[in-house]
């Protein structure tokens, strides 16, 4: 379903990208398009692009293609998901050690979709950090790798 999704190939796209979505919640989804994991968070984001049209935006962005924000956002596991709103980052509390990005795929469509309504709502009140609506037991769990220490 990745085919389904517009994709940023350069830091450029991804500048452009974070500058110009305004009023709605920008998605990145880091990962490449052959990764099994990667194509099931796709699957769920490109069913609810349309239902979430007036409040997100979602680009897939390649790992490979866009070290930089790799590096930047520390992307060492994939699918990882980055959330902005009006060119700031939206970080969210997962209850895990990092609340830069969602890491894994969604179990379902109704856990992304809420989680954009949570953002959105959050961000429109100036909230840079929110507490994630989804259950503990829907969140993948995943150990921190701090590399060059």
């Amino acid at each position: 379903m990745s085919f389904l999704l517009p994709k940023l190939t350069s830091k450029k796209e991804v500048d452009e990208a974070i500058k110009s979505v305004a009023e709605k919640v920008l998605v990145l989804r880091f990962g490449k398009d052959d990764d099994p994991v990667c194509l099931q968070l796709d699957d769920i984001l490109a069913k609810t692009s349309h239902d979430l049209s007036k409040m997100a935006a979602i680009y897939l962005v390649d790992v490979n293609k866009v070290p930089v924000y790799t590096q930047y956002f520390d992307i060492s596991y994939i699918p990882s998901t980055v959330f902005f709103f009006n060119g700031q980052h939206m970080k969210v509390d997962y209850g895990s050690p990092d609340h830069t990005k969602f890491v894994g795929s969604f179990k379902t469509k109704q856990d992304f979709i809420d989680l954009i309504e949570v953002i959105y709502r959050g961000a429109m009140r100036g909230k840079l950090i929110v507490r994630s609506p989804i259950d503990q037991k829907n969140i993948p769990k995943y150990d921190l790798l701090y590399q060059g220490i």
